[in-house]
Parts: structure tokens; C-alpha cells; sequence
């Protein structure tokens, strides 16, 4: 489940994003002191006279490549030039750390974006979540539950929904510490298939149609689950694109993507 990269400019720049001027703010670290590991995030702050929505934004990497946060920088400044405060994340890894380290970080995240909304320009109640491949499942499982206050959307690109159809992938086996035949319960609580509640927020999916490292079973199996639950939901399709390439090259999902940040996380 890894994700190509997108390169992005250099830490603290200003960025010129065609009718809003924003500008990325030094790298801040998000986690207390007393965390296990001090964890940064970059922010992109567009400039507004009355308080923004915020996005939460986080990278994939099978749960275990490294800080790379990069990945999203594009995606970062689209939302950013949108009107969004965006904070880009990373998180705990394995070999270290294992499921749920990532979404106890991820929780932290929000802990630090709510306690800063002032100073930010932020409004606390209008929170979306948004995560490619690996990042998706972390973004889902941290607001599935519907339990983090503000957080009234989520995005995931072509996110691994439900452990067990890749039970067999080693990365899968080392993040939740063994194999389905010995924790199947752990595969479940690990998959944002199995955490939908009727007070979930409303989910955007796109997947490639063509994607062969995250079947396209996921966002299926996710849309009835979501549909059951009485969740608001869309479900847009890649035509012909792969894992990477509906990263990289994600057409028309996009734009349909942040339009549904837009009427979720309305001020209105």
C-alpha cells in the first residue's frame, strides 16, 4: 500500500496560490512532551478575516515508509488555496509501533488543532479528515467513531476498508502483530468497514478501478456499509487507474472530493 510521491516546496515559504495568498508556517510539533515520540506536522493557513475550516491531512506509506508527508503537499495547497487551514501529519511506524499507535497520534493531532483554533483562525467546529491508502484507513478509524468533537467529514482515497481481504500482505501482518488466524478480532477493530456507528460523519471514497494493491472490493463493501447505516456518503471511480496512478492522477475525483469539503463543513 504505498503512494508515489509529489514534491513539495521548502518548509516556512509563501505560497501564491491564484487569488488566495497563504503561507506555510514552520513545522510545529503536535505531540506532547511527555509523548513517545515527538511528532511534526506542517500547516498551510490561507488568509482569512473570520475563522476557516481545518483539514486534517495524512499520508500513506503502508504504515511503515517514513515521514512523508510530501506526498500531500500538492493536495495541501489545493485545499489550502480553497480556504482551508490544513494540517499535514505524520505518525508512529512500524517496526516500532503498531495499530492503533498511528490514530492515539492522529487523535493528539486534532488535541493540538482545537487547542490553537484561536491563534489559528480556526473554527473548531468544522473539521474534515482527509487520507490516501494507509492514511485513508487512519483517518477512517480516527472518525468513524464519531467521538472526535468538530470533525464533520472524512476522505479516503482508495483505503484498505477492511483488514481481512489483505490479510496476507506482510506489511498487514506486522502493523496489527500477527496474522488473521491468530487475532481475527484485531483485523476487525483495525478496519473502518467494522467501525461505522450511526453517528459516524459523512465519507467521501474514490478508488482506482484498476487498483490491484487495495481492490476495489474495499470502497465497495464500505459504500453498503455506509448505506446501512443511514450514513451520507459518495463514491466516485478512477476509470482505469491503478493504486499509484489514482494518486498521482486522480482526474475529476478530486475536485468532486473537495466540493463535498465544502458542503460538509459549511459555516451554514
Amino acid at each position: 500500500m504505498v503512494c508515489c510521491a509529489v514534491v513539495c516546496s521548502s518548509c516556512g515559504s509563501s505560497l501564491s496560490l491564484g487569488g488566495h495568498s497563504t503561507s506555510r508556517l514552520k513545522e510545529v510539533v503536535y505531540t506532547p512532551d511527555d509523548w513517545p515520540e515527538a511528532l511534526p506536522a506542517h500547516l498551510y493557513q490561507p488568509e482569512s478575516e473570520s475563522p476557516t475550516p481545518a483539514v486534517l491531512l495524512v499520508h500513506g506509506g503502508s504504515w511503515a515508509l517514513g515521514d512523508d508527508r510530501y506526498q500531500m503537499s500538492a493536495i495541501a495547497r489545493r485545499l489550502a488555496k480553497r480556504g482551508y487551514l490544513v494540517m499535514n501529519v505524520t505518525y508512529r511506524m512500524t517496526p516500532e509501533w503498531f495499530f492503533p499507535d498511528p490514530v492515539d497520534d492522529l487523535k493528539q493531532a486534532l488535541a493540538w488543532l482545537r487547542s490553537h483554533a484561536g491563534e489559528l483562525n480556526v473554527d473548531a467546529g468544522r473539521i474534515g479528515l482527509f487520507g490516501y491508502s494507509a492514511g485513508g484507513q487512519l483517518v477512517a478509524m480516527l472518525g468513524l467513531a464519531g467521538d472526535e468533537p468538530g470533525v464533520r467529514a472524512i476522505v479516503a482515497g482508495s483505503t484498505p476498508h477492511d483488514m481481512t481481504l489483505v490479510a496476507d500482505e506482510d506489511v498487514v501482518k506486522v502493523f496489527l502483530r500477527g496474522t488473521y488466524e491468530e487475532y481475527p478480532d484485531g483485523y476487525r477493530a483495525a478496519s473502518p468497514l467494522f467501525n461505522v456507528t450511526v453517528s459516524s460523519p459523512s465519507m467521501f471514497l474514490y478508488h482506482g478501478t484498476r487498483d490491484d494493491v487495495v481492490v476495489p472490493e474495499h470502497s465497495v463493501k464500505m459504500q453498503r456499509e455506509l448505506a446501512r447505516k443511514g450514513i451520507p456518503h459518495e463514491l466516485h471511480w478512477v476509470k482505469g487507474r491503478g493504486h499509484v496512478g489514482t494518486f498521482l492522477f486522480p482526474g475529476k475525483a478530486m475536485d468532486h472530493a473537495i466540493d463535498f469539503l465544502d458542503r460538509e463543513l459549511s459555516a451554514e
